[in-house]
């Protein structure tokens, strides 16, 4: 089971590896509009554990660049592979 971290609500979800941000991440008060990776209004800040996220998809890179998915992921395009993951919105 993976671990995934609001740190900005104190809210902690346990999750199947694997499994896809959005749905928790909307839950938790992210905001969504398109669910494609186009309007980034899902963006969230990864406060730690960022390896344990699947790596960055073509929308994510079109959108916040290379580098800028170190820290800053679209909600709505991430998986939790495994382990923890804290993020901010």
């Amino acid at each position: 089971m993976a671990k995934l971290i609001f740190s900005n609500i104190g809210e902690e979800l346990e999750l199947e590896d694997g499994s896809p941000l959005a749905e928790s991440c909307e839950e938790a008060g992210v905001p969504f509009a398109c669910t494609e990776g186009i309007c980034g209004t899902c963006i969230v800040e990864v406060v730690e554990g960022g390896e344990n996220l699947s790596e960055p998809s073509q929308a994510e890179i079109d959108f916040l660049g290379e580098t800028g998915t170190a820290r800053e992921r679209m909600a709505c395009q991430c998986k939790i592979n495994q382990g923890f993951v804290k993020i901010t919105f």
